[in-house]
């Protein structure tokens, strides 16, 4: 579990200056064809739920899981509801324990037994004679054995494709407000939650009725295009130049690209309610014109 509390950048940028540009780089962090697991949380009771949330994901898909906060809520004072002590216990994922070894005439280390993409793993110390395994950093097989073959390589990115997949139903859901009637919808997250909540009241007043999705998590869930889907056009807010968030959307949903509308503020001071009500109001005013 990484935890990225965001500040603005480039290199040491401004330390005390918070942003949410890190989306990208956290998303496909590696080399080759990297996606990984991001949790974002909005205030200061999902940091603490997220944070035990990312280990029970990081040993249920046995990779490292990213929490993208930002300087906002990582610096600042904030009020919060009490927190709630854990009432589930750990997920550890897919384990065989000795006694389960013993049932079985072998152990593959990254055979995808359950058509999820997730293998099953065994803990060490284990007393079997089937728990080892070796891991390595280069090329394996579903064998965790050293190879070169194209065959195998793509078996095995498809494999973690299809985990990637298995990860929505796991991942936090957003929380979507859908007003009747609206045309408009905003999607947000991280701290930029609570400037947009008090920006929906402004719009709100003068007229413009908005419906909004709290984004809590990549990969995206279902309720993500549905939302899309059910708006005209879409604002997404986001603490960064270069519309990180928004060309994640665009990457996932091609075929709604044209409803997406960045919303960018990158100054490193907290994004404000006026900030937001401003440019959509600017945007809304462009499409009264071309339409």
């Amino acid at each position: 579990m990484i935890w990225d509390i965001q500040r603005v950048g480039p290199s040491t940028g401004l330390p005390t200056r918070t942003s949410q540009a890190d989306i990208l780089s956290a998303a496909f962090l590696s080399h080759g064809d990297t996606k990984h697991i991001l949790l974002l949380p909005a205030t200061v009771e999902d940091c603490y739920a997220f944070g035990m949330k990312a280990f029970d994901l990081a040993e249920r898909f046995q990779t490292p899981i990213f929490v993208l906060s930002d300087l906002d809520i990582g610096m600042n004072v904030w009020m919060s509801e009490p927190f709630h002590y854990p009432e589930k216990p750990w997920d550890r994922g897919k384990v065989l324990a000795a006694e389960d070894l013993a049932k079985v005439a072998t152990f593959e280390r990254y055979r995808d037994k359950d058509g999820d993409g997730i293998p099953y793993r065994t803990l060490p110390g284990t007393d079997h004679p089937l728990a080892g395994y070796f891991t390595r950093g280069s090329g394996h097989d579903e064998k965790a054995a050293y190879t070169e073959s194209a065959e195998t390589y793509a078996r095995v990115m498809d494999r973690l494709a299809k985990k990637y997949e298995t990860a929505r139903s796991f991942v936090p859901p957003p929380v979507v407000d859908r007003v009747p009637g609206a045309e408009v919808g905003i999607l947000g997250f991280g701290s930029s939650h609570w400037a947009i909540v008090e920006a929906r009241d402004l719009l709100t007043v003068e007229g413009l009725k908005t419906s909004y999705l709290l984004l809590k998590a990549v990969p995206f869930t279902n309720d993500v295009r549905s939302f899309i889907e059910a708006c005209d056009r879409v604002y997404v807010v986001e603490q960064n130049r270069d519309a990180q968030m928004a060309s994640l959307l665009t990457m996932e949903y091609p075929d709604l690209a044209t409803k997406l509308r960045p919303v960018l503020h990158y100054d490193g001071l907290p994004i404000d309610a006026e900030s937001v009500v401003e440019r959509i109001k600017e945007r809304e005013r462009v499409e009264v014109l071309t339409r």
